[in-house]
């Protein structure tokens, strides 16, 4: 379902914006763009939805993360499900495991798909981040994050061809190491 259909369905565009931001994979390097470029909205207030919405589920995975994963790891479809993502979050946490705070706050700056706040709560669960550190982090790192972003929208297609070069270059870079 795209923006368009929510705005048909009576959703506010900044109601659509937040719900993007909150999504796992798309979350403010998604609503972002289509707030900035997409409802013209002014960068600023763009910029503003779009944490609100990024930070939304943050304290939600912070606290029940553990929990619920223990319960319904029971159930041998949703075991399968949180051993996957888990295993994913540990390969893409090495930075967290190794620099702790900082490590998180720069995993979750960086915004590329699967580094963003959801993947990042779930590497602080993994490895045992205190909630005020993690969460504190996590904040810090979504503002960078945003700001990136929100350069990128700006500069509109020079930004898309930046976006473009950075996510080629480390494309190739991760199948070099490989």
């Amino acid at each position: 379902m795209g923006a368009e259909e929510l705005i048909r369905l009576g959703f506010s565009q900044e109601l659509v914006v937040i719900i993007i931001s909150a999504l796992p994979v798309l979350e403010l390097r998604g609503a972002l763009p289509v707030a900035i470029n997409l409802f013209h909205f002014p960068w600023h207030y763009a910029f503003f939805l779009a944490v609100i919405g990024n930070l939304l589920p943050v304290p939600f995975l912070l606290l029940l993360l553990d929990s619920l994963s223990k319960a319904l790891s029971r159930i041998k479809l949703f075991e399968s499900m949180f051993n996957k993502l888990f295993e994913h979050a540990r390969r893409r946490g090495k930075i967290i495991e190794r620099y702790e705070r900082i490590g998180l706050t720069l995993f979750v700056a960086i915004p590329l798909p699967i580094t963003g706040a959801w993947t990042g709560s779930i590497a602080a669960v993994l490895f045992g981040l205190k909630f005020k550190y993690a969460f504190l982090s996590i904040l810090l790192g979504i503002l960078i994050a945003g700001g990136i972003v929100t350069t990128l929208c700006l500069l509109g297609w020079i930004g898309a061809a930046i976006a473009g070069v950075a996510l080629s270059a480390l494309a190739v870079i991760s199948l070099w190491r490989s």
